[in-house]
């Protein structure tokens, strides 16, 4: 027994072959599909990446208040001052 499957196709090669597809539409996704380029998309995204990163790491610019901590340190709520006797 052996299995048959279908013939790999990208996205692209689907929406061409589809039977509702005119010429123009076909002339303009081919012409849109012609012009993009996957390593370039990647090294942009990269740089976005890297960018952010840096945003993200980088220090308070100076002269800013660090974030003021409200919450109660751990058991600091329930100690109770010792007196002395």
């Amino acid at each position: 027994m052996s299995k048959k499957h279908d013939q790999t196709t990208t996205p692209f090669h689907r929406t061409v072959d589809h039977p509702t597809m005119n010429v123009e539409r076909i002339v303009a996704l081919t012409r849109t599909y012609s012009l993009i380029n996957p390593a370039a998309i990647q090294r942009q995204i990269q740089a976005l990446i890297s960018q952010l990163f840096t945003l993200a790491t980088s220090k308070a610019a100076p002269g800013t208040q660090p974030p003021t901590n409200k919450r109660a340190r751990l058991r600091e709520a329930t100690n109770t001052p010792t007196r002395a006797c």
